[in-house]
């Protein structure tokens, strides 16, 4: 079946982004999308496992790549780095005879597993837009979320191979979301930005005065909403934003959900949360 795939949930959705986790199965079934778990899947590492020792990160991934084909399914996530994250580490054993070797070695020692490299990956964003269709976003809503609404898809996922046909330097898959359930996006620079998430604990300062930024640029350009394609990036965007604007005089308030929240309310499902959504939109402010 084109639309079933085997479903990495990311690194933060069974964590502080539960959110994700309760969201992306009512998201995916209302578009027609069957989520096949991947038993066991590892963190991608989010390039920061890579820092200490690239190759075991190539091997993790390697291990959750091997798990899909084994499946015959396409892995589909809703974080914009680990879709990055797995795709790079991909494109680099398809690209390196010597490295999938090696690799495979490893999978087979340990777990028993191969992998070729027929696997893909995709971002939930891409999969709407290209394989399902935007039409069936518009088809699916039941309460239209009629904001400004300043989407944010980070750097991660912006490179070539990895953000399926949208465009690497100037996307807008994520608005054309937006506008089928409704809202309004707003024109922002700051939408392909990097918050600094590998930085927070070292660089805490840096990476605050880069959060303050992104989101000053939306509300500048008067979101009443932000929607981010990247569940690790969302955690500095929403947690971090009081902090930020503290940190750099600027105005951060603005609230921030993930895309999967953005498709699960407006295709109807956890209601109280969408009128919990609504109430913070008329009521935050600086």
């Amino acid at each position: 079946m084109a639309n079933r795939y085997a479903y990495h949930p990311g690194n933060v959705a069974h964590s502080n982004a539960i959110e994700v986790a309760d969201t992306m199965p009512l998201a995916a079934q209302s578009l027609g999308i069957e989520l096949v778990p991947l038993e066991g899947a590892t963190s991608c590492g989010a390039g920061i496992i890579r820092q200490a020792n690239a190759n075991l990160q190539v091997a993790l991934n390697a291990r959750t790549l091997a798990q899909a084909e084994a499946m015959g399914l396409d892995i589909i996530t809703s974080c914009a780095t680990t879709a990055a994250t797995l795709h790079e580490d991909l494109t680099a054993l398809r690209n390196d005879s010597k490295l999938m070797a090696k690799t495979n070695d490893i999978l087979q020692r340990n777990c028993g597993l191969t992998l070729t490299g027929e696997v893909n990956v995709h971002h939930l964003l891409h999969v709407i837009v290209d394989e399902l269709g935007i039409d069936k976003v518009e088809d699916a809503v039941k309460n239209t979320l009629e904001f400004s609404i300043a989407g944010y898809y980070g750097p991660n996922m912006q490179q070539e191979g990895a953000c399926g046909n949208d465009d690497v330097f100037d996307p807008d898959y994520l608005e054309q979301v937006i506008t089928a359930v409704g809202g309004k996006p707003i024109e922002w620079s700051s939408r392909t930005q990097s918050v600094g998430v590998p930085g927070i604990f070292s660089e805490e300062k840096t990476v605050m005065k880069q959060t303050a930024a992104v989101l000053a640029d939306a509300k500048s350009e008067g979101a009443q909403l932000v929607v981010s394609a990247c569940n690790l990036s969302h955690m500095l965007l929403d947690v971090y934003q009081g902090k930020a604007g503290k940190t750099t005089g600027q105005a951060t308030k603005v609230p921030t959900i993930h895309l999967t929240e953005l498709l699960a309310f407006a295709f109807g499902h956890h209601i109280d949360r969408m009128a919990q959504l609504r109430t913070r939109v008329l009521v935050i402010g600086d």
